[in-house]
């Protein structure tokens, strides 16, 4: 099979074949390699080629010079609820600081957003937190981490997490979208899919196949605390034995790389059912992605954003969703607001009181397979 970046370049109105050195040093031969799949070699010459791409696209302009001033005008907010509906998200996430419970009739969840280099608000938040330092994400930017206890069945197939909008974007897409997603497909998320030019645009993964931790943990019992998070590091694994029998049980590999590959295949992703009561801790986050400069961040590609923020586009969605029923379980929204419009508002203080998330005060019916 023989795979080509050059066509990435091709796409692109700005790039000139005169500005490419060697094109074809960059033509890369892969034999019996899936995309998802390629050699260490093959993923140096793809940085190699996006860097060549970022240097004969991206020249700076003065739209890009005036970003960093625009960027001190704003700050970063973020909400999150289980609709989304924003009159719903009345809760301010207090970054790299408390863990916020979120409930409706179908789900309980428990959620810690981190972010490094944080400057937005609650007012005071801290900068950062030792999460940032631990081996597995010193080089992380910003972290969405949550646990998850279903009130219903879900299956594993129809479970998807991502970014959507209310409406349409392909108006601000910036020249080499295309490029910049085909990178991403092909090197970090080969299960991404999605339509960024619709009325209502989406880019989603199988939740299965896309986060960065998964954890499988006990049935919890209506007096169990809702767990916080921000003092944890989830990583891939189960919380105890009867836990890790449910991955056994699903062929569930150990290792976040083989959990992802599993999943890749619909046919276990159809398998595998989210039981009711059971709790699920998810991290997920990465490089790519710089809130404190606004900006996208791809191996040998900067994309500043900020240019593209005006009244209408200034949300960035993650959604947690069952795409067969289009029910939301979790909307964490991270908003780009004006500072002096924010300021005079009294409600970016969380309402997260204390540490404690309460009791659960909800327990899943035991099923056949809970009585001896």
């Amino acid at each position: 099979m023989e795979l080509s970046l050059l066509s990435i370049l091709d796409c692109h109105p700005e790039v000139n074949n005169d500005d490419v050195v060697g094109r074809q040093a960059y033509k890369i031969r892969f034999v019996n390699h899936a995309p998802n799949e390629l050699p260490t070699t093959a993923c140096y010459k793809i940085s190699s080629l996006v860097t060549k791409f970022r240097q004969v696209a991206l020249l700076p302009t003065p739209s890009m010079v005036t970003q960093d001033a625009n960027a001190n005008k704003h700050r970063l907010k973020v909400t999150a609820g289980a609709d989304y509906d924003p009159k719903t998200h009345h809760q301010v996430v207090p970054v790299n600081g408390e863990t916020v419970r979120i409930e409706n009739e179908h789900a309980i969840v428990s959620l810690c957003v981190r972010i490094k280099d944080y400057t937005g608000y609650p007012e005071n938040s801290p900068s950062t937190c030792p999460y940032f330092d631990h081996p597995l994400h010193q080089r992380d930017l910003y972290s969405i981490c949550f646990s998850v206890i279903f009130k219903e069945p879900v299956n594993g197939n129809n479970l998807f997490f991502g970014n959507d909008f209310d409406h349409p974007i392909r108006d601000i897409l910036p020249p080499g979208f295309n490029a910049a997603l085909r990178i991403v497909k092909w090197t970090l998320d080969p299960s991404l899919d999605g339509d960024v030019y619709s009325d209502e645009p989406y880019l989603y993964s199988p939740a299965l196949a896309s986060w960065d931790q998964f954890r499988i943990g006990d049935k919890m019992r209506k007096t169990d605390d809702v767990p916080t998070l921000h003092d944890e590091i989830i990583e891939e694994g189960s919380y105890s034995e009867d836990a890790a029998d449910v991955r056994r049980q699903f062929n569930i590999p150990d290792t976040v790389e083989g959990r992802r590959k599993h999943f890749q295949d619909e046919a276990n992703r159809k398998e595998f059912n989210f039981e009711p009561g059971r709790m699920y801790s998810v991290d997920f986050g990465n490089p790519y992605l710089a809130f404190n400069d606004f900006s996208v961040r791809l191996p040998g590609f900067t994309l500043p954003i900020m240019k593209y923020v005006d009244e209408n586009n200034h949300e960035l969605r993650y959604t947690l969703k069952d795409v067969s029923t289009g029910r939301v379980y979790l909307a964490v929204v991270f908003s780009v607001v004006l500072c002096e419009t924010e300021d005079k508002k009294d409600d970016t203080k969380s309402e997260q009181g204390d540490e404690s998330l309460g009791k659960f005060d909800w327990e899943a019916e035991p099923s056949s397979g809970d009585v001896e």
